[in-house]
């Protein structure tokens, strides 16, 4: 009998750290080991410690370990997929300096607005980066660290993003990917490498910086003998360079080079993202241009406010998160953490549209209404930038990814299918996360092209909706709502 090849994606996520042990010659998940993580911070303040990152992932592994009854030997690699953006300052022992300030961290806004100034506007960053500096992207972290915290920045010996963190405490050895890499604002996806003006710009030493690897399923070393011991696993087994949560994600649905291109993808969580993989270099401004991590790019857009910021809404009405109505002649923009896309950091909910015969049902509807517009608009820049026209048949009628937490919910599912007017496909995995970080440490393993692993993996059993009429009156009242507040009433 052949011996059982399994490896380990790592989803470190804002709220926790997910361990899937995945079966490289088949793709089921034997196990998924979670343990949670510690957010702190008031006001527009998001950070975790770093040490707890590493502290869960050895709690995480242990519990799948647990779980799937595996002997570790059959372990034979490990990838980090880590949440995007977070900045990671260390000192000469590569212990952290302070808590690592996280992607939904807004303090750094006035920052990036600065910032994208100074260089010449949003067009100038989009040409070298892909991307705009928003309080979400990192250069704006680093430049907030200078001007507040100037001794923490001028202590710094190393950055690192938080997968970063996690994979050079596996392997020992300072390394990133193009993808994570891209979600820097100081890494440039037209020359692929760190852009020299730009570190300049917000006085960042390079050499403080990991070097980048060539994709994401580089084998960039192996477990070494101290992180063995800690999460109970052989030394020696593959380590891969890892990469950002979004850009595992796309592996885990294999999208990418040797997959599917051009196919969008709506994630339904804490934030709504929606992102396809193409060949085609994003350059526009209302987008984050990222890299993938396989050569290809991942235009991709963030919300920062999707199925918490309903939920928080429905406990003030106090009703179950599905005991929503459509929202009738209502219209709630749930803006509750700021803005992202569109830019408002400094934004708050808002309701209108409100008359006697209004129900508390209506309500929440409309806030499911709210958030899935907000997040679509951004699909049809997604789409563009893929050099689709979002409004032609052939892209309508390409089936629309729904992943994440709210793909689970009914009445989630049913706004976005009502609003979109797009048949759905509803991926049979919900670890997709984990996943494409398992296909990243089989690739490194193996030497086989991680998108193509994981498109191998998927299978069948993916559930599929056919479109509906598209409900063209409620989404141009929220979008007028919309486009008349912003910025004038959601910047305040």
């Amino acid at each position: 009998m052949p011996t059982q090849t399994v490896v380990i994606g790592v989803d470190s996520s804002t709220q926790s750290t997910k361990a899937a042990f995945t079966d490289v010659a088949t793709g089921e998940l034997l196990a998924v080991g979670r343990a949670p993580h510690q957010v702190g911070g008031t006001g527009g303040a998001r950070e975790s410690d770093p040490e707890n990152w590493w502290r869960a992932l050895g709690e995480a592994v242990a519990a799948g370990l647990r779980e799937s009854g595996l002997t570790p030997s059959v372990i034979a690699g490990i990838a980090v997929a880590g949440q995007q953006h977070g900045l990671v300052v260390l000192d000469r022992d590569g212990a952290p300096l302070r808590p690592a300030l996280l992607w939904n961290d807004t303090r750094s806004a006035p920052q990036a607005a600065a910032l994208t100034e100074t260089l010449g506007g949003p067009a100038a960053w989009t040409a070298r980066t892909g991307s705009v500096p928003v309080a979400s992207m990192t250069a704006a972290k680093w430049q907030w660290l200078r001007e507040n915290e100037p001794a923490a920045a001028k202590s710094a010996a190393a950055v690192r993003l938080p997968h970063d963190f996690l994979t050079e405490r596996l392997a020992g050895v300072a390394v990133t990917d193009p993808g994570d890499a891209s979600g820097t604002c100081w890494y440039s996806t037209a020359t692929g490498a760190y852009d020299p003006g730009l570190l300049e710009l917000i006085g960042l030493d390079a050499a403080l910086l990991p070097p980048v690897a060539a994709t994401g399923a580089t084998r960039v070393g192996s477990l070494t003998s101290g992180a063995a011991a800690v999460l109970g696993l052989p030394a020696g087994i593959a380590v891969a360079a890892g990469t950002g949560d979004n850009m595992a994600a796309a592996v885990g649905l294999g999208l990418g080079g040797a997959g599917l291109l051009d196919h969008p993808v709506l994630s339904l969580g804490t934030s709504g993202t929606v992102f396809a993989a193409t060949r085609t270099r994003p350059a526009s401004t209302a987008l984050a241009g990222f890299a993938a991590t396989d050569g290809t790019y991942l235009p991709l857009a963030c919300t920062l406010n999707c199925t918490v910021a309903v939920d928080k809404v429905a406990s003030l009405l106090g009703l179950d998160r599905d005991a929503a109505e459509a929202g009738g002649e209502v219209v709630v923009l749930p803006y509750l953490d700021g803005e992202r896309t569109p830019d408002l950091p400094a934004a708050s909910g808002m309701v209108t549209g409100l008359r006697h015969t209004t129900t508390r049902h209506q309500i929440l509807g409309a806030a499911y209404e709210g958030a899935v517009v907000t997040v679509l608009r951004a699909l049809d820049e997604v789409l563009r930038a893929c050099g689709l026209d979002p409004a032609a048949p052939e892209t309508a009628g390409r089936p629309l990814r729904l992943v994440g937490g709210g793909a689970e919910g009914r009445h989630w599912v049913e706004t976005v299918r009502r609003l979109s007017g797009r048949p759905l496909l509803i991926p049979r995995s919900t670890e997709l996360v984990a996943l494409g970080a398992a296909a990243l440490a089989g690739a490194a393993a193996t030497g086989e092209d991680p998108v193509a692993l994981a498109a191998g993996w998927q299978g069948e059993g993916a559930r599929q909706l056919p479109p509906v009429q598209r409900d063209i009156g409620t989404w141009d009242r929220v979008s007028a709502v919309l486009d008349r507040a912003a910025p004038a009433l959601l910047s305040r």
